[in-house]
């Protein structure tokens, strides 16, 4: 069971967090319960017995019968008895080995079944702390060494009534045993024994149903986190938030920049006029429709506006348009065919207006633009 920690101060509110339960399992701080271990081991040791005792009584009686037969030449002699001790000892490992391995497999699957499987070297490790005295008295007269002690002294007084009571019953059964014959006395003696565990494991998995809970909800408490743990493990794991949005800041200025070099080379700014503005390149060669190469609302509007200024981009105001492909349209995509019609008209009249100014023409009449996306909530 995990013991309580130093903590630093504040209360311990939170729930623990998978990186917190999964040190205390490295450390081989798991949930457990003595009750449940003992439940299965008894209720496999009966079921055992119900079906091998038989068996094993009856091998262990010809064990017993062929060691108090030993010739007394032979007894005397040091190298046959050895031989003997060696033969009986194979044979009473033959009678008990299926009982054992039964109740071996049930004392390891029963404390798996509640804390997982996993071995852990570290839980190996000698905690010389443990041997303090003072500790150990510390331990005795908390709280939790009082629930503990009231839990064993209810445990001894039901496990105690319980075998007083399958006694009483099996009395006539047990006094019968002497009159029986050898081979039948054995295998009845394995049926009342196998009775009487049966009845003890059905009390201890009655205790262990209240205590597992118990023991879930006590390993899940001592685990409890203060706010400030999370906050120190969340920085660990995934790094500092001061940290994190310094890189972020980082992240989108030069992304700004790699933008803002880009809107030299746009054809043209569609503005909003002054919330919104994106600039479109098309290359009629290389590319299907033209792509969107820098957009931005409010001051980065007003740095691509002064940009295109600069570098003499035409900028065209359709306010409809430039909401929507600022809304629809991620950077360095292409315009979706909804607005092929529209974008065409822009890019079209500034073509005739650059042919009207070198033929000293008078320029088009401005086109009328019509959107068919969701332009977005307009901007007052």
């Amino acid at each position: 069971m995990a013991e309580n920690d130093n903590s630093p101060a504040g209360e311990r509110t939170e729930q623990p967090t998978a990186k917190r339960l999964e040190q205390a399992r490295e450390q081989g701080q798991v949930p457990r319960s003595s009750d449940l271990g003992a439940a299965a081991v008894l209720l496999v040791a009966a079921g055992g017995l119900q079906l091998l005792g038989g068996w094993c009584g009856t091998q262990l009686n010809t064990l017993m019968r062929a060691g108090l037969s030993i010739p007394r030449e032979r007894a005397l002699d040091e190298g046959a008895a050895l031989g003997a001790f060696a033969s009986a000892g194979a044979h009473a490992f033959y009678a008990c080995a299926p009982l054992w391995s039964l109740t071996v497999l049930a004392a390891l699957a029963a404390p798996l079944a509640l804390g997982g499987r996993g071995f852990h070297p570290q839980a190996l490790v000698p905690d010389f702390s443990r041997l303090s005295p003072g500790a150990g008295f510390a331990r005795m007269l908390s709280l939790n060494g009082a629930v503990e002690l009231a839990k064993a002294f209810a445990k001894f007084l039901l496990l105690a009534l319980v075998a007083a009571l399958v006694l009483w019953r099996q009395s006539g059964a047990i006094l019968a045993l002497s009159g029986e014959p050898v081979p039948v006395s054995i295998a009845h003696a394995a049926s009342i024994t196998s009775v009487a565990l049966l009845a003890l494991a059905t009390t201890l998995a009655l205790i262990a149903a209240v205590d597992v809970p118990w023991q879930l909800w006590r390993y899940t408490q001592t685990l409890r986190m203060t706010r400030e743990q999370v906050r120190e493990e969340l920085k660990d794991t995934e790094g500092s938030p001061e940290i994190k949005g310094r890189i972020r800041k980082i992240q989108n200025e030069r992304a700004r920049r790699r933008m803002m070099r880009e809107v030299p080379k746009a054809d043209v700014v569609v503005v909003n006029p002054t919330h919104f503005a994106v600039a479109l390149r098309y290359d009629e060669q290389r590319m299907r429709a033209p792509i969107v190469v820098a957009k931005g609302q409010d001051l980065i509007a007003a740095r691509i506006r002064a940009i295109a200024e600069e570098h003499h981009v035409p900028i065209f105001e359709a306010p409809p348009l430039a909401r929507a492909l600022h809304r629809h349209v991620e950077l360095g995509a292409e315009i979706p065919a909804a607005l092929y019609v529209a974008v065409a008209q822009v890019l079209t009249y500034l073509a005739q207006v650059r042919a009207a100014r070198r033929d000293g023409a008078a320029p088009p009449p401005r086109p009328s633009i019509e959107v068919r996306l969701d332009p977005g909530p307009p901007l007052h």
